[in-house]
């Protein structure tokens, strides 16, 4: 068995599977099925993890994959290569996962009497909020040091594109991130400490 680290956590141990495996799943084994279901899920959830689902989506996702590929393993039919158990799984999720984003862009019936309708108008709080947060950063890029100041107001608030930004300070492109990047810390430091 290999190792693959999926995170920073722990490692995951690869199986190699075969027919003898392909075998006792399509004879119904608990213990081989349990075995199936607990390896294949920890790679599934980090997968669906991913993609930022809710934890209940994520579970119906699984379960759904883990039931088509049971049935597609009983049937004897769809699975032809024990060794690309592994592929099958993930294009069966894949696939479940494709049917879930399909039946929930579809459109649904609103009922008007419980919507709510926004009235249009400004919204105040967020017009405050946005206010005090370019006030707020206006009063850390003050603090910076000028090329830390300038560097951020060019990229960020001015949207310049960085070859000029690198014409204007003197400096190579790949030398302008390192820069960007003590700016950024610079500027983290100063809002925190406020």
């Amino acid at each position: 068995m290999a190792e693959v680290y999926l995170s920073a956590r722990e490692p995951v141990d690869l199986y190699t599977f075969d027919a003898a495996y392909l075998g006792r799943l399509r004879g119904s084994d608990p213990a081989t099925e349990s075995h199936f279901v607990a390896y294949f899920s920890e790679l599934l959830h980090i997968k669906l993890r991913g993609r930022m689902l809710p934890p209940q989506v994520i579970e119906d996702v699984c379960q759904e994959t883990f039931l088509r590929v049971l049935m597609a393993a009983r049937d004897g039919s769809s699975i032809h290569s024990p060794e690309r158990l592994g592929a099958y799984v993930n294009s069966v999720c894949k696939h479940v996962l494709l049917e879930y984003y399909r039946s929930n862009s579809r459109t649904q019936q609103v009922d008007m009497d419980t919507f709510d309708v926004p009235d249009g108008r400004t919204d105040l709080e967020r017009d405050v909020l946005r206010r005090e947060g370019t006030r707020l950063v206006g009063e850390v890029l003050a603090q910076l040091p000028e090329r830390d100041r300038n560097c951020l107001r060019a990229l960020f608030l001015d949207e310049r594109d960085k070859d000029d930004i690198c014409q204007e300070f003197g400096v190579e492109r790949a030398y302008l991130r390192v820069l960007v990047h003590r700016a950024k810390n610079s500027f983290r430091a100063h809002y925190l400490g406020k």
